[in-house]
């Protein structure tokens, strides 16, 4: 077996549907849009198949991204969007180590869809837990199979899930708020595209100094966000303003992963309506995609202030539960909340690197 590339519209239906296969009806597993990966694969981005007897039997994404390789320290081999069935694991790896030797690279990294700060990595346990948008699930044998070939994991973290308060839990004296020029805003729907150039210029400014963490363009936030404002929820994204200057935010979105699991990643038109006319059903769990504080103003407790006002909203859009994409375990601090909370982790979650040689 060899990995060949997606070069066809059958090869790329096939590349989409090897999920369909590994995890079948298993809701646990949230598919990525289909949308998305197709156009990534119009932008160039290396789709690859692995084939055994005219079986695709793995798949992968073969990439680079210079700004990665700055914050990893070493030329990288980028994979990602990689699944394979039980018996075929050591195989794919094979390949993707093979490509990154050709490409003269010296380590492979991943999975990353298309880089960490985006969407990627292998959950390590919890699979008892269901996945939900913007974060990874898949069969144990997954972290066995990376772990057995000599990969090493990386960033290690947890996703998490916290009832949502009945009562505040943060508290903030009101009184600051005058006193410092403090001031909260709200999303708003009609201005989304307004607000996003704020949301990515604390974004970039808060999470600089994460390992993994390499700038995000506004091409790629437009692209992550694609469809923001028709699952937006006004009260869920909050952005704090000191004296005019953008110091803190946090960004929430009604849990749609159930949905998106049914129709198996494929958002198209009459899903999208779909979606629209029962999106009041989702709203009984939210997933926390992103929040930060910029360098300069941590510490303040300003994040406690949009935190008891994202509570507030949590509580009035009748949410009870929210769930949180992957914190690293070395940053204790943004999972404090969480405990405060009364929340768990929920999934462990790694990337993997192999030094090539």
């Amino acid at each position: 077996m060899s990995l060949r590339p997606v070069e066809s519209r059958r090869d790329l239906r096939a590349f989409l549907a090897l999920t369909d296969r590994i995890y079948g009806a298993d809701l646990r597993f949230v598919p990525p849009l289909r949308a998305r990966v197709r156009a990534w694969h119009r932008r160039g981005v290396r789709l690859c198949l692995l084939e055994r007897g005219g079986e695709v039997v793995g798949r992968t994404t073969l990439h680079t991204d210079a700004a990665l390789d700055a914050k990893l320290g070493t030329a990288a081999q980028l994979f990602g969007l990689t699944e394979f069935t039980r018996d075929a694991g050591e195989e794919l790896l094979d390949g993707i180590c093979a490509a990154g030797r050709a490409a003269g690279r010296q380590a492979v990294f991943g999975p990353v869809s298309l880089l960490p700060n985006q969407s990627g990595g292998v959950i390590t346990s919890g699979f008892d837990e269901r996945g939900f948008i913007d974060s990874a699930w898949n069969h144990p044998y997954y972290p066995e199979t990376y772990d057995t070939y000599g990969f090493v994991r990386r960033f290690e973290a947890d996703t998490w899930i916290c009832p949502v308060p009945e009562h505040p839990v943060f508290a903030f004296d009101d009184s600051r708020l005058a006193t410092e020029r403090l001031r909260i805003h709200r999303g708003d729907r009609k201005r989304v595209g307004e607000q996003l150039p704020i949301l990515r210029e604390m974004l970039n400014a808060s999470f600089a100094q994460l390992g993994y963490y390499t700038e995000i363009s506004a091409e790629q936030l437009a692209e992550q966000t694609d469809g923001l404002a028709f699952l937006l929820d006004e009260s869920l994204l909050l952005y704090l303003t000191k004296a005019g200057r953008p110091v803190a935010f946090v960004l929430c979105l009604p849990d749609i992963s159930r949905f998106v699991a049914k129709v198996r990643g494929d958002l198209h038109l009459v899903n999208q309506l779909r979606l629209l006319a029962t999106r009041s059903s989702h709203r009984s769990e939210a997933v926390l995609i992103i929040k930060g504080t910029v360098p300069g103003e941590q510490g303040h407790g300003y994040m406690r202030l949009l935190s008891r006002e994202l509570h507030a909203g949590l509580r009035r859009g009748g949410y009870q539960a929210l769930r949180s994409t992957y914190v690293e375990r070395t940053n204790p601090g943004s999972a404090a909340q969480y405990v405060a909370m009364g929340g768990r982790p929920l999934h462990g979650y790694t990337f993997y690197e192999k030094t090539l040689t």
